[in-house]
């Protein structure tokens, strides 16, 4: 693990502008080891008019991917995208069937107002002490020292590894509904669309260098997500205008809806956030607060349309009865339905993306040369190697163990709670302390020590569904 970016770097002496750049080219951390790091790759474009306007990006370390370049309507594309991955077709059953319309409904909405109040408070964060983190890593090792920041990166690369493997779970789900829609001789058995999903979605990732060069492909990833989520919308409201009365209430024994309660709390927290805001923050030009801000309320305003209305038509459609992938329960023209499993499949391949890309960024700036273009045969042969390797124990672990949910249930009580609530709150505090009142500092501590109660609650409520399922599932389970 890589520990250079945990403090702020160290200050040049010299005033000469020469001397100044080569120091923002090739920082040095007080613990560096020593070795020459890859220089930023910051357009010289970018450069020249942020020191026009004085707004020239001092960063908290150099990093081999692109900062600095996005404008916040690509940002907020990001956000969406992650928003409305194929996961939606879930949330239904995950998040409704166990809380009921209006514990739901209210979830749903308090959730996303708790979401949108603490990543604006972690965009806040971005630029402390004169400088931009990039990482979230950096920040809470700026705030907290060398430790946290180790331990923040280990909860941050545990979470987006088993999201990254969830997505791949799903593309192979997304797969085999499709093959089961023109046939039914079972052979092709999950496992194996799990395997053609880690093999695609590696082909995509040696295509893309960074998060910024999505671009075009956030295009197409709205266009997949509005394709899944309309057809999946149109179709449950046809089934429901025909359907009987449904059943709208919580199944299960009052002990059994205390555990299920707690985990759709936990799915309501995993439905707005990334865990990795400040390394999608890196990538926006400045003013990056601002302009994060605006990306942030595009995300939690028109971005949860489209969740909202498959989630809330989905359980009126289906009651209790709704499946977590809602697909698998509506009825309609098989073509349709190979449309809506297809466009959920590609969808996630470009969702993934997003969330490896914090490991890609670690792994191309420590470990790649920093010489030539993206596409310089020696970088793309690198990726090809790192990134295939990844995404290979990616694919492996996803189709060892195809029921991963309730083991993302207790890696998101671990890290998605302390990442995005707990420590956001407490940082906010540290940092900003001398500023706040008396009442913001108690609505900060509040915070602070709910959400963690929370993590707590939810991390039992996991481990209980993993002792009841693990006699159910095997490995390499065709489910």
């Amino acid at each position: 693990m890589d520990v250079n970016a945990a403090s702020a770097f160290s200050s040049s002496s010299s005033s000469c502008a020469t001397q100044e750049t080569e120091d923002l080219l090739h920082l040095r951390l007080p613990f560096d080891d020593g070795h020459e790091r890859a220089p930023l790759l910051l357009p010289t474009k970018i450069m020249d008019a942020a020191d026009e306007k004085g707004e020239r990006p001092d960063v908290s370390e150099d990093t081999a991917h692109q900062i600095s370049v996005d404008p916040w309507y690509q940002v907020g594309f990001v956000l969406i995208t992650g928003v409305n991955s194929a996961y939606v077709l879930g949330y239904s059953g995950s998040i409704m069937v166990p809380l009921g319309w209006i514990a739901g409904t209210c979830g749903l909405l308090l959730a996303a107002a708790i979401s949108m109040y603490a990543n604006a408070l972690l965009a806040r964060l971005h630029e402390v002490g004169g400088k931009r983190h990039i990482r979230y890593r950096d920040l809470a090792g700026h705030i907290y020292g060398r430790k946290m920041y180790a331990l923040t990166w280990a909860l941050q690369y545990v979470n987006l590894f088993m999201i990254n493997t969830g997505f791949i779970i799903l593309a192979g789900q997304a797969l085999k509904a499709t093959y089961a829609l023109f046939r039914d001789d079972g052979a092709l058995k999950l496992p194996y669309c799990i395997a053609i999903s880690g093999f695609i979605c590696a082909l995509f990732a040696f295509g893309i260098p960074y998060l910024s060069a999505l671009r075009v492909w956030l295009g197409f990833s709205t266009l997949f997500s509005l394709i899944y989520i309309v057809i999946a919308f149109v179709l449950s409201l046809r089934d429901g205008i025909t359907a009987p009365a449904r059943d709208y209430s919580i199944p299960g024994s009052r002990g059994t809806r205390i555990f299920t309660t707690i985990g759709a709390i936990a799915d309501l927290v995993f439905a707005y956030n990334t865990g990795m805001l400040p390394e999608i923050q890196a990538t926006i030009r400045p003013p990056v607060v601002k302009n994060m801000e605006k990306a942030l309320w595009f995300q939690f305003t028109a971005g949860l349309l489209p969740l909202y209305a498959v989630t809330f038509m989905g359980y009126w459609a289906y009651g209790n009865s709704t499946s977590s992938y809602l697909l698998n329960n509506v009825r309609g023209p098989v073509w349709i339905k190979a449309t809506a499993n297809l466009s959920a499949f590609l969808q996630t391949v470009i969702a993934l993306h997003i969330f490896a890309s914090p490991m890609y960024e670690f792994l191309d700036t420590k470990y790649g040369s920093g010489r030539g273009g993206p596409f310089a045969f020696h970088n793309v042969m690198f990726r090809v190697l790192v990134r295939g390797g990844y995404l290979t124990v990616n694919t492996l672990v996803a189709a060892v163990l195809p029921f991963l949910g309730d083991f993302m249930s207790l890696t998101g009580a671990l890290s998605t709670f302390p990442l995005t609530f707990v420590l956001a709150n407490h940082m906010y505090l540290m940092v900003k302390r001398h500023k706040l009142s008396a009442i913001q500092k108690s609505w900060h501590w509040l915070n602070v020590i709910g959400f963690s109660g929370l993590a707590v609650a939810a991390a039992v409520a996991a481990i209980r569904l993993i002792m009841l399922d693990s006699s159910t599932y095997h490995f390499f389970a065709d489910l």
